[in-house]
């Protein structure tokens, strides 16, 4: 199967060991696997998550093609298949090994600082300019250590980082207060975005708009969206920025990117909300519509680590001074909301991934829809390799990262064609594919003439002339108003 984009040529790469079109679709079903090796988080059996039904292969339901032209085929293996694919060993994790990792980045974060508060100074480095200069690189680096702390937090909230959940709780709650993170708020929701990657109606994280709400946003009908003109580089720019900068504060008060189907919450909390300021959908407010009245006392919790951050913040701003604070601590931490915010856009954001509306969704497809990118040195060695083995994170999240290339390698012959990676040029073409990113991928529809369960399967398409276009809309009859906005099939939480 071609992976090259029509007519440009492809930065997709994929591993391809299966050159026909697959006999049949799993239906592997449609909850988590486990948070804990070899067994599931729900009543329901490994052996239950494996089912498939039938599928009547005589039924045409259209051909699905990504942006770049590719035609798209439904993932056909099953979670077992990939569990059982995965060495026993890649499963071990080893407290020690994981606290011997955070000691490093702490020690890292304390040398940097202490070389620079020592010999960055006016008596050895005369020239303000050039001091600037190196307090600027100063904080680059300081908010990869700081990255690199906080991918080790992630491993915490999934249970990788050791077998006791006691000390994984105990690090991430420390170390992402330390970073300005509500570490339990976080990890219940992010938990949910595990359960459900790629559900266009229970996806926590850089939830694609359909066409009708990208419309709707620029006050269009949504037959009108492939006759816009193109976006134009600088406003591509404008809004690369935004999200980079505050697109991770923005996530944590007002859930911007997740899903906006509160009227699910299955304990009715989310009656009347939607994303936003004051509408009490955020990761601080134990009534927030994200979590269960069970999960009161954790939001508490990481509230209380914030307030302690924050108080030691204040207390070196008031003691040291507000420049210093901002030298020292604020320009790290926005560089790591940065690449915090561009690691995980890039893994959810591609020309080739596919999402689901609820019908046509299975957690086998979801974890599927991921791609897998690379960072060269800084990736594999300051970020805990959180960029090149995504995909993998997403089938098995318990996978400790040390042991996360050799379990990847060993599940891309189980995902054949449909593992993704996008690897060309390394460091420097991860940083390209947010530009790519954010110029192809506006908005997600179904691939035209496609019907049944392939209409479900939705892909990015963009009004700038990249890839395929947009499908020809005929505008409704009769209408005087705009369209409503109706979002996908939504259902409650496993």
């Amino acid at each position: 199967m071609s992976t090259n984009p029509l007519p440009r040529k492809s930065l997709l790469q994929r591993t391809i060991t299966v050159d026909s079109i697959p006999s049949t679709t799993s239906n592997s079903a449609s909850v988590s696997p486990v948070d804990t090796p070899r067994q599931s988080p729900s009543s329901s059996s490994l052996s239950s998550l494996d089912s498939e039904e039938a599928i009547d292969l005589k039924v045409n339901n259209g051909k699905m093609l990504d942006t770049y032209g590719n035609e798209f085929q439904i993932p056909d293996f099953t979670i077992k298949q990939i569990r059982d694919a995965i060495p026993e060993h890649c499963l071990k994790r080893s407290g020690a090994r994981g606290l011997a990792y955070v000691a490093r980045d702490i020690a890292s974060l304390a040398a940097t600082f202490y070389v620079f508060h020592n010999f960055v100074t006016p008596d050895k480095i005369p020239s303000a300019p050039v001091r600037a200069l190196l307090w600027g690189i100063y904080t680059f680096v300081q908010g990869l250590f700081g990255t690199g702390l906080w991918v080790l937090a992630h491993e915490c909230g999934h249970q990788s980082f050791s077998p006791s959940k006691t000390l994984n709780d105990t690090v991430g709650w420390f170390c992402h207060s330390a970073l300005l993170v509500p570490y339990f708020s976080w990890k219940i929701s992010h938990g949910k975005h595990h359960k459900a990657t790629g559900h266009l109606g229970r996806d926590m994280v850089f939830v694609p708009k359909t066409r009708e709400q990208y419309a709707s946003k620029l006050g269009y009908y949504a037959h009108e969206v492939a006759e816009l003109t193109e976006e134009t580089p600088i406003t591509t720019a404008t809004t690369m920025i935004a999200q980079q900068l505050g697109g991770w504060l923005m996530y944590l008060f007002t859930n911007v990117t997740g899903h906006n189907e509160h009227e699910c919450q299955s304990e009715g909390r989310g009656k009347g909300m939607k994303n936003g300021f004051g509408n009490g959908v955020n990761h601080f407010n134990p009534s927030s519509p994200l979590y269960d009245a069970k999960h009161s006392k954790l939001i508490l919790l990481s509230d209380l680590g914030l307030l302690i951050t924050t108080c030691a913040l204040f207390f070196v701003g008031k003691k040291y001074g507000c420049a210093n604070l901002t030298v020292w601590y604020i320009l790290p931490y926005l560089w790591v909301n940065h690449w915090l915010v561009a690691i995980t856009f890039l893994q959810h954001t591609d020309p080739s991934l596919p999402h689901y509306e609820g019908h046509a969704w299975t957690y086998t497809r979801g974890a599927a829809a991921t791609i897998d990118r690379e960072f060269g040195f800084i990736g594999r060695h300051l970020l805990h390799g959180i960029v090149e083995t995504h995909v993998l994170h997403h089938f098995v999240s318990t996978i400790p990262f040390y042991n996360a290339d050799e379990a990847s390698e060993a599940i891309k012959p189980v995902m054949g064609r449909h593992y993704r990676s996008d690897v060309k040029d390394g460091s420097i073409g991860f940083l390209k594919s947010l530009w790519k990113s954010a110029r192809w991928c506006h908005w997600v529809e179904p691939s035209e003439g496609t019907q049944g369960e392939n209409k479900g399967v939705l892909f990015f398409r963009n009004r700038n002339g990249l890839g395929i276009p947009p499908q020809k809309l005929t505008p409704p009859l009769g209408s005087s108003q705009k369209v409503i906005v109706v979002g996908p099939n939504c259902d409650n939480e496993l």
